[in-house]
């Protein structure tokens, strides 16, 4: 049985490697299996896409629940006062922006600025959450797409 498919599910569902690396070796598995290409490539978005609402269940329940710590909660709130404050500014002058940034920056298919990034990156700032997921989902569409055709034209070159 050839693993390649399995081996890229959970690579894409890992912070780091993400779709970046889970999409080339399902999209070989598919090539080399005579899958329809899109069909694999339509799971792998679909699913790096789900990771979103699993983070911010995560980060949610787990939070909670360290905020009953006196130590975490003193340093998570001065953490966040820090922050906030610096966001609060940005917020009221490029508000608009912040859709966009976000869906960029988890566009770019690098490893580390992906759905666990941005996800965090949201959490954390207190973004209005279902604006997060649409503009988290169009970075992970974007980063498939970029991601799709680099890899074909790695393999188009060696073939």
């Amino acid at each position: 049985m050839d693993l390649r498919f399995l081996y890229s599910v959970i690579l894409t569902v890992l912070p780091v490697t993400e779709l970046r690396i889970g999409l080339p070796l399902a999209i070989t598995f598919a090539r080399d299996n005579n899958i329809p290409v899109f069909l694999v490539f339509s799971a792998i978005i679909l699913l790096n896409i789900l990771v979103i609402f699993f983070i911010f269940y995560f980060l949610d329940i787990i939070h909670k629940n360290l905020m009953k710590s006196k130590f975490y909660k003193r340093k998570f709130e001065k953490f966040l006062n820090r922050f906030q404050k610096k966001v609060d500014k940005l917020e009221r002058k490029y508000s608009a922006v912040g859709f966009i940034a976000l869906t960029l920056f988890v566009a770019v298919p690098f490893p580390g600025t992906g759905v666990w990034s941005g996800s965090l990156a949201s959490w954390l700032l207190e973004l209005d959450r279902k604006k997060s997921i649409v503009a988290i989902s169009l970075g992970v569409i974007i980063a498939g797409i970029l991601t799709l055709f680099g890899t074909l034209g790695v393999i188009n070159a060696f073939s």
